[in-house]
């Protein structure tokens, strides 16, 4: 069995203060408030043509399925934050692990899944986001 010495070495870091000190998530909140931020789906096309966001007015967006990330790796560019979204974080934690084994540091797992993200985009929340980034 051949190993991958770059996950074992990212696995090795993640001990107690990384975990304590939540340095492998971002909130909705936090993702949406950096400047240049892109946040990366990766659920299925079906997902994402169910319910999908469109947040121009916020950061980028990057629909790249699970599957699909390392046919598509060069569209994630390693000096952006990424937040890394699906519906129950499993995918973005297996995608998590995967770009921090390939040197990505800049990724984090978007918390909270749908519920998480959809407050952040209520209209008041909304408003308030937009008018402070025009001032």
């Amino acid at each position: 069995m051949e190993r991958n010495k770059n996950i074992e070495e990212v696995l090795q870091s993640m001990d107690f203060e990384f975990f304590g000190n939540s340095k492998h998530k971002i909130s909705p909140d936090a993702l949406l408030k950096t400047e240049g931020a892109v946040l990366l789906d990766v659920r299925s096309m079906i997902e994402y043509e169910t319910i999908s966001f469109n947040l121009i007015h916020n950061i980028s967006m990057l629909h790249i399925p699970v599957d699909k990330i390392p046919e598509r790796l060069s569209e994630i560019q390693k000096d952006k934050m990424t937040g890394i979204f699906c519906s129950s974080s499993v995918r973005a934690s297996m995608t998590y692990l995967y770009l921090r084994a390939l040197g990505y540091e800049n990724v984090r797992i978007l918390q909270g899944g749908y519920d998480s993200l959809v407050a952040e985009l209520k209209t008041g929340k909304l408003y308030k986001y937009i008018k402070s980034r025009k001032n």
